[in-house]
């Protein structure tokens, strides 16, 4: 990965591209040890369903973070733009868009819904860290909101693991309980294009440029922090903490 400081020269758009990559090859979530066993197949089902559980919060607050940023985008053009992301995830009508779609998900593990939706069983950690992405995108500068979506540039390669994987690995999958990742394969690629490319070209300083590559830094920290809790949770050492989600098929590790 391409390390960068204040103190060095302004990169190209083409080396600042290049930068925001490597970070991906280095840090996405694609690389966790909790990735490799949901998609390998060595997941008992309910680490599956814990995994859908605290994901959904995750898919849930992504839109409410797209509209802090919108509500801050200066301009119409910017704002329409942006706002595709909202339909992508809400919806334009009730039953469509992504946050229904995983919901089918997890009903096809063999969750309730209105269970999920409530957040009862959520991980504390998974709260805090998907709450700090909201309030970063709230808070931070317009591009630095902007450079954190770009971990889309890296979830197609992640889904096109994912979806054969696990329809291969467990049989109580089907294409239809993964019909969340479909639309992504188009949406992300198309989403990540308009980012990286307004990030290219308004990054024109050091200071930015240096912000955007920690932007993209925190986001692949949330995704990966989110992770680690599921990992300590529920594989080893299995400590869940008081009033989280408990699979019927769950296993403490022994110290």
């Amino acid at each position: 990965m391409t390390n960068f400081s204040v103190s060095e020269r302004v990169m190209t758009p083409e080396e600042l591209e290049s930068a925001l990559r490597g970070i991906g090859a280095e840090r996405y979530h694609n690389l966790h040890p909790f990735h490799k066993l949901l998609h390998s197949g060595k997941l008992r089902r309910g680490q599956v369903q814990a995994w859908a559980l605290n994901r959904y919060y995750y898919q849930s607050q992504i839109p409410v973070k797209d509209a802090a940023l919108i509500a801050r985008l200066p301009t119409p053009e910017l704002r329409r733009a942006w706002r595709t992301r909202l339909v992508d995830h809400d919806g334009d009508a009730p039953g469509t868009g992504g946050i229904a779609r995983w919901l089918k998900l997890v009903e096809g593990v063999g969750l309730d819904p209105a269970y999920v939706q409530s957040t009862e069983g959520l991980l504390p950690a998974t709260r805090f860290a998907v709450d700090a992405y909201v309030h970063f995108v709230s808070e931070r500068s317009i591009l630095e909101g902007i450079a954190s979506s770009l971990t889309e540039l890296f979830s197609p390669t992640i889904i096109a693991e994912r979806v054969p994987n696990m329809l291969a690995n467990y049989d109580y999958i089907t294409k239809e309980t993964l019909a969340y990742f479909t639309p992504r394969l188009t949406q992300a690629p198309r989403d990540a294009e308009f980012a990286l490319s307004y990030v290219k070209q308004h990054a024109t300083t050091r200071e930015q440029q240096a912000a955007v590559l920690a932007a993209l830094r925190f986001k692949c920290d949330v995704l990966w922090a989110q992770l680690d809790a599921l990992y300590f949770a529920y594989v080893s050492p299995g400590l869940i903490p008081p009033g989280a989600f408990v699979p019927e098929d769950h296993v403490q590790a022994s110290a």
